[in-house]
């Protein structure tokens, strides 16, 4: 039996807020092809063939590349909150309501908030219909059509999730160019009971990218900080599931009136919906799998070496590693093991916890396990908690998966494959595959205990963008950060970051 989400008492349902309007609908404006907010919006616009709505608009203006008028640090309203003149235009955003309820508590510290929709589950997670822009044109015009919003708007901020998709890169780009002001949200470098903020760029963009532990050390030893406790446990995923099907039910049964939506995905969306929906049935099915894959490992008595894997549909996999599929990265660990491993010795493949066989991993392992001689070392857990298989493990390897961070929190060796904010020479080996495997070498946790203080003193915000109790959690600190003029790091290293209320009500 699948468990549905807790209702949000905040709020009301999206279908009651959206969900009985069809986009296009007058209220449901769209760039470059109806009039936004009683405003036509700049940006060219597919003809009638292309089933886009018609309606009176302007012929297409050259972008205004004069930066918005804001200055930071000068003007603010401390009744307010937000400086006079600040307008937030998001993007998408995580499946659920998060950034309609980020909206509002940002409107209700004074500044204005726009959304601009591609989908028609974009529109149903946002409310206020009088600042909702619907992008019908092609993916061709959406730049032109960007700068127009922001120039005609007098757009500040920028607000998206993730900063890898193309319309979303695109965007900061042109951002950056106009001097705007960039927040980007993820899913959090430590999970599940935070999300990460950071200002400009996340994962391989990340401004950790570019920063020593050294650096972190010093900063940290200006100020008097306590250490936050981790987690006892690791999540639930039933909220992000049940939000990632509904949105994609209302993209799959209402999206006639966007007609050039394409996904930032391989897949279209009647596939990604089948594959939500099969997860969902599949996963009593599953558990029975993953507990008696799970147990044998326990009881096995073999050491054993932990493979974390990703999706390889995620933005981190794709752009910010050299992999171009999951296979490639499958092939190269299990003939590192093979060469250098001992022979009694396992290897042990842990799936995400979305996984939603979109690649049939558990084929291309055995059909490699058996190439390198190793079938019988080889085993495959689908999805569920880490800690349970982190417990007796030897080390870990992965692409960049966040997850990393647990296996250093635990003192275990680990070795990555991509660009990870947390692959730093104190904690993450740096030898080949097959050495690592033969002699791997434990990571200085003392480094890397101060490299996940900083983390929770800057970027990694409590709270979850999914559960009622996450966002509530999130927005309880977020917004303040949003609007301080100092960046996460910044604010850190100039004594302007406010104090931080770690896991306790989240818990």
């Amino acid at each position: 039996m699948v468990m549905m989400p807790p209702p949000d008492p905040t709020s009301k349902d999206p279908a009651s807020t959206a969900g009985n309007r069809s986009a296009g609908a007058p209220g449901d404006p769209a760039v470059g092809t109806t009039e936004a907010a009683g405003k036509t919006v700049p940006g060219r616009a597919s003809g009638p063939a292309s089933g886009t709505a018609t309606a009176p608009r302007t012929s297409p203006q050259p972008p205004d590349t004069t930066p918005p008028q804001r200055t930071f640090g000068q003007g603010r309203d401390a009744k307010a909150g937000a400086e006079p003149g600040t307008r937030f235009l998001f993007l998408q955003g995580p499946h659920g309501p998060f950034f309609d309820r980020l909206a509002r508590m940002l409107r209700a510290a004074g500044a204005e908030c726009w959304r601009v929709g591609f989908n028609r589950g974009d529109a149903a997670f946002w409310s206020d219909r009088s600042h909702y822009i619907a992008f019908r044109g092609g993916a061709e015009h959406w730049r032109e059509s960007f700068a127009g919003i922001v120039a005609q708007f007098g757009i500040t901020d920028l607000v998206l999730y993730g900063d890898t998709r193309p319309i979303h890169a695109e965007a900061v780009a042109e951002a950056r160019a106009r001097g705007l002001r960039i927040h980007v949200f993820e899913e959090g470098y430590l999970r599940p009971f935070w999300v990460t903020y950071e200002r400009d760029g996340t994962n391989g963009n990340s401004r950790l990218m570019g920063q020593s532990v050294d650096t972190m050390q010093e900063t940290l030893a200006k100020g008097q900080l306590d250490l936050p406790e981790a987690p006892a446990h690791w999540g639930d995923m039933r909220h992000h599931i049940f939000y990632g099907a509904l949105y994609h039910a209302y993209v799959l049964l209402g999206n006639r009136s966007y007609a050039n939506f394409r996904p930032h995905r391989d897949l279209n969306v009647r596939q990604e919906f089948r594959l939500y929906l099969r997860r969902l049935m599949m996963m009593p099915l599953h558990r029975l799998d993953r507990l008696r894959a799970t147990w044998r490992i326990k009881y096995g008595g073999f050491p054993y070496h932990l493979v974390l894997l990703q999706l390889e549909h995620d933005s981190s996999f794709r752009v910010h590693s050299h992999f171009d599929t999951m296979p490639e990265f499958l092939k190269v660990v299990i003939e590192g093991f093979a060469r250098g491993a001992p022979g009694h010795h396992h290897l042990v493949f842990k799936a995400h916890p979305l996984e939603d066989d979109r690649v049939n991993l558990q084929r291309e392992l055995r059909h490699l396990a058996q190439e390198h001689g190793v079938a019988d070392r080889v085993h495959f857990v689908r999805g569920g908690k880490l800690a349970a298989l982190l417990d007796h493990a030897r080390s870990a390897v992965t692409v960049n998966s966040t997850a990393g961070q647990q296996v250093l929190w635990r003192g275990l060796p680990l070795k990555v494959f991509g660009a990870a904010v947390y692959s730093k020479p104190e904690f993450v080996s740096t030898l080949p595959v097959a050495e690592f495997f033969a002699r791997p070498e434990r990571p200085d946790s003392r480094a890397y205990r101060d490299y996940r203080h900083y983390l929770l003193e800057t970027s990694q915000v409590a709270g979850g963008f999914y559960s009622a109790a996450g966002r509530r959690q999130l927005l309880r600190q977020v917004v303040d950060m949003m609007l301080a003029d100092d960046d996460p790091y910044d604010a850190l290293s100039r004594g302007t970051a406010a104090p931080r209320q770690q896991l306790r009500a989240v818990r």
